[in-house]
């Protein structure tokens, strides 16, 4: 699914009204149908929740505090309110801020409400309002309908001062739109933000949820259609309107670089499901890869051992493993589905005499990886740049593979101007060491850096960044904390590789392995959790995360 930034909603909403004959109000009332709805469902498997554990569920009629602010995000919190006092629910909504500010759409939402016995009361100063905060503090849930994804700067202090109040009870936040005081295109704190546990969105994820801190106050997602066609939605999103009439925080990076104007989709479990290959019913193992791993150290004997279970576990028809020759006896010990072979070294590091050994192994194989826990050394930079060089198989570089050309980046370029592939799978350290600028945020970094250098670039952390050279960029939506650990990335590195050497496009590639990746840490957290789950009980979800996708399963993994 498309990510969109704020600007480039509001076109399409703009477009849609003005243009396609859609009444703006009926939009406002389609997209608080859905938040009501979707609070009320939210309510009821918490109420089914205690008692599947032998409590007692509580009553009908839960009680629900709406905030909303003046402009349009406030209007849709008014017409949810209506709309849940329908549902039998006990309503109270306030309005934090000048009601004399109020948008057209929202004083039309606020006349309905009080035709259905409602009035939307004004937030009171901190004196006068103790009896409205014992009410909200007492209730089921908090609609968050104050800022939206019109938020510009910081929030002003008296928003601030409810933002804060609300975000510290122990009441379940609903979010319309975005969680207030995120910034939609960053996903930063603008002086205070609410956490959600749940976020109702409409038409396309935002920026924000995915990424920054956005990602903590998101909670779950979910995307309503609210009757926008199609159409409009291509057409704003393919024009670069958003640039020309407000622009983003973030320039737009493969605009400056003359490749036209990014486009950036969301991995999520629809997604990833597209991208996954079927496989031949008649197929063998030259059928699904050959693929190799150049790699490891004394003292880290394990990372290419990790990253040979990944290449195995996602499907690889033959895994080849080269490791100095000092510890090839525990690799091969830790070994039974992967080939491994020694590979002549000098003081527990691959030495420049591997070469001709790596090369060959590497032209026999559909794809190579190398890096994981090779070490850093002049000579082990060399050997590798002349791998680069004289090698035309794709190629996937991770760990010291990276450090390797930090100071030879053009190899980079002169890869892709032959038409050979590049993969690079940095966390932000390593992108640092390799000239990556963060200061415009990950999306865009990861989009210059693969534009600049002709290859895919891999940018790991909370919401990993999988850019083109081309301008298209997917962001994850798998994964979670219990992943920051060593060899994670290990076994990252070996997915990339089986699925380059199975056949997938090259972006397509890294952007299934990043979510079958998290998606696995989601399922050993299930069973592990965040503290316990290693690196290796990873490499073991993998089918199960697979699998999933191939069935279809779809219940909920994640929680923001």
């Amino acid at each position: 699914m498309r990510i969109a930034a704020a600007a480039q909603m509001k076109e399409i909403d703009r477009v849609a009204i003005e243009k396609r004959g859609i009444p703006s109000e009926v939009l406002m009332e389609r997209a608080a149908r859905h938040v009501a709805e979707a609070a009320e469902e939210f309510l009821e498997k918490r109420r089914k929740g205690p008692a599947s554990s032998g409590e007692a569920a509580p009553e009908a009629g839960f009680r629900i505090a709406v905030f909303c602010g003046p402009g349009n995000n406030g209007g849709d919190g008014v017409a949810a309110a209506r709309f849940l006092k329908e549902k039998g629910m006990k309503v109270r909504a306030f309005l934090v801020g000048s009601r004399e500010k109020l948008t057209a759409d929202t004083r039309l939402m606020e006349e309905r409400l009080r035709e259905a016995g409602l009035l939307l009361e004004d937030w009171q100063t901190e004196a006068e309002n103790s009896e409205q905060k014992s009410w909200c503090a007492s209730a089921d849930l908090i609609l968050d309908a104050l800022l939206g994804i019109g938020l510009r700067g910081e929030v002003r202090p008296q928003m601030k001062e409810v933002i804060l109040w609300l975000d510290s009870l122990s009441v379940p936040v609903l979010a319309v739109d975005i969680a207030s005081g995120i910034d939609t295109d960053t996903g930063a704190v603008l002086g205070a933000a609410l956490h959600a546990s749940l976020t109702v969105t409409f038409t396309l994820p935002k920026f924000g949820h995915y990424e920054g801190q956005g990602s903590c106050h998101t909670g779950g997602l979910t995307v309503c259609d609210i009757g926008i066609p199609e159409e409009v939605v291509a057409q704003v999103l393919s024009s670069g309107t958003e640039m020309r009439a407000e622009k983003s925080r973030e320039e737009s990076c493969a605009g400056e670089a003359g490749q036209g104007y990014a486009v950036f989709e969301a991995c999520d479990e629809a997604c990833a499901r597209a991208l996954l290959p079927k496989r031949r019913e008649d197929g063998h193992k030259g059928t699904f890869g050959k693929v190799s791993i150049t790699g490891g150290s004394v003292g880290f004997s394990g990372a290419p051992v990790l990253a040979s279970r990944g290449a195995a576990r996602c499907g690889s028809g033959l895994v080849f493993l080269g490791v100095p020759e000092s510890i090839y006896s525990i690799t091969a010990a830790s070994c039974l589905e992967v080939m491994p072979s020694p590979l002549p070294d000098q003081g527990g590091r691959i030495s420049s005499g591997a070469f001709f050994q790596i090369l060959e192994r590497l032209n026999a194989c559909d794809a190579g990886l190398i890096g994981p826990g090779l070490g850093r050394s002049q000579e082990l930079s060399l050997l590798v740049c002349k791998l680069l060089e004289q090698t035309a198989t794709p190629l996937v570089l991770d760990a010291d593979g990276l450090y390797a050309v930090k100071d030879r980046k053009e190899l980079l370029k002169r890869r892709c101007e032959k038409g050979l592939v590049t993969i690079l799978t940095p966390h932000e350290g390593e992108f640092a060491y390799l000239g990556g600028d963060l200061s415009k945020g990950r999306k865009t970094a990861a989009l210059r850096f693969a534009e600049k250098y002709g290859c895919i670039l891999v940018l790991k952390g909370p919401a990993t960044v999988t850019a083109s050279p081309e301008g298209k960029a997917y962001i994850n939506t798998t994964g979670n904390n219990g992943m920051a650990k060593g060899g994670s990335g290990d076994v990252l590195g070996g997915m990339v590789l089986s699925l380059l050497g199975q056949g997938m496009k090259p972006l397509k590639a890294a952007a299934l392995a990043v979510y079958l990746h998290g998606l696995a840490g989601d399922l050993c957290r299930g069973r592990l959790g965040e503290y316990g789950m290693l690196p290796g009980d990873l490499a073991e979800e993998i089918p199960a995360a697979i699998l999933r996708l191939q069935r279809g399963c779809g219940e909920e993994l994640r929680t923001w």
